[in-house]
């Protein structure tokens, strides 16, 4: 199916919803609005590089998992698991659209800390009374079921291996941003680069081509630029772009069975990425903020920490090839690396979906859900997702997350 190049001017100039940002989160709020009958306004997505090449959307690990320490988070994921396993129903059955499924091999938590055991323990009850399937797991029964894991330094495991792994989520985003425009949503290739904010409300929007766009409500989903958008309006949010870099890469001695993604103790991470290539995935340290177009590789980390961590955490990780690898960014929300959504307490008309901090992609269908609920009705009618309204931001009082990759 073919798609249309963007416009680089819109065909209005005022729009009942304009969302400035149209990879993920701004794509799911535009088709979530769509797909809801009581809303019939119009919607222009503005996005700054149509190519999608340097967003955080494309460079993501494309994984999901329940197991969260805040039972929102837990349910928020069992409704984007739902909506990947179900995506053909939820696009109409549209014969053009492929069933989607999850790659099941599960998260595995190892803590080597009393400490780290009993975060797992008190997560565990949270995820299990939320109706998630998650289990701890001694050393000895980790050896027994994952025999190339060294654990001897282990005090205990989690797992899930319903409904955690990977996902297409580049194949929901594609649908969402298609979907969409079929429906009516108009993207322009632009970049927003002023706002004019009228008392309680942003009047308008100008873009860098100089076109000025009315707008009834703003949507800020341009994911580590979020800040630099909400300043436009006069509005501070503490998030910034931080380096998080991928490898691929093939072993010597291919495991026997599927690698869960493995959260080592050290914070690297490492999973099955297909029958046999592995992903593994880590940040420097300090972890800084990164500058918007600073995209190249750290490869000292590689060679200092990442592998090292692998091998020895699996011995048949001793001999690896990298065969690809780059850089994306986390839309990091300094506070509390938990996501920013709904209004702004004072420019009443501007809307936050920004700060997922490495998990917006697999909440990106409840997210989108939710912001199109507050958009049409003016407050959530499925998960009450207030919690991560911005009051907290400007109160300075964190939404509590422990388990953050």
């Amino acid at each position: 199916m073919a798609v249309r190049q963007f416009e680089t001017s819109a065909t209005r100039n005022s729009y009942d919803v304009v969302i400035v940002g149209g990879a993920i989160y701004g794509s799911a709020v535009a088709w979530f609005l769509t797909d809801n009958p009581d809303f019939d306004g119009t919607i222009l997505v503005i996005e700054r590089d149509p190519t999608y090449a340097n967003c955080a959307t494309a460079h993501t690990n494309s994984c999901i998992r329940q197991q969260f320490s805040n039972p929102l988070n837990v349910k928020i994921s069992q409704f984007g698991a739902a909506f990947i396993k179900g995506f053909k129903a939820y696009m109409g059955n549209d014969a053009r659209v492929p069933d989607l499924s999850i790659q099941s091999f599960g998260y595995m938590y190892l803590a080597d800390t009393d400490a780290f055991a009993g975060q797992l323990r008190t997560a565990q009850k949270v995820q299990l009374d939320a109706g998630a399937a998650t289990q701890l797991m001694t050393p000895d029964q980790i050896r027994a079921a994952y025999p190339f894991y060294n654990v001897d330094d282990i005090v205990l495991g989690s797992i899930n291996l319903i409904d955690e792994g990977y996902w297409d989520g580049g194949t929901v985003f594609d649908w969402w941003r298609r979907s969409a425009r079929e429906r009516g949503v108009e993207y322009i290739a632009g970049e927003v680069v002023s706002m004019r904010v009228v008392g309680p409300r942003v009047h308008s929007v100008t873009l860098a081509n100089g076109d000025v766009i009315s707008c009834g409500k703003v949507v800020n989903a341009t994911g580590p630029r979020g800040a630099k958008t909400a300043r436009l309006a006069g509005i501070e949010i503490p998030i910034e772009p931080r380096k998080r870099f991928t490898w691929i890469f093939t072993a010597e001695q291919p495991l026997v069975g599927a690698l869960p993604l493995t959260i080592d103790p050290s914070g690297v991470h490492f999973r099955q990425d297909g029958p046999k290539t592995y992903l593994a995935g880590g940040h420097a340290h300090p972890d800084l903020a990164a500058d918007f177009n600073d995209f190249t590789m750290d490869h000292s980390l590689w060679q200092d920490k990442i592998w090292p961590t692998i091998a020895t955490r699996i011995p048949q990780f001793e001999a690896i090839k990298v065969v690809t690898e780059w850089t994306g960014h986390y839309d990091y929300n300094t506070l509390d690396q938990n996501a920013i959504l709904g209004p702004h307490t004072e420019v009443e008309n501007f809307f936050f979906v920004n700060g997922f901090s490495g998990h917006g992609l697999q909440q990106s269908p409840a997210m989108g859900r939710g912001t199109a609920e507050l958009l049409t009705y003016g407050e959530y009618r499925t998960l009450d997702l207030a919690p991560f309204g911005y009051d907290r931001i400007a109160a300075g009082r964190p939404f509590a997350e422990s388990a953050i990759i």
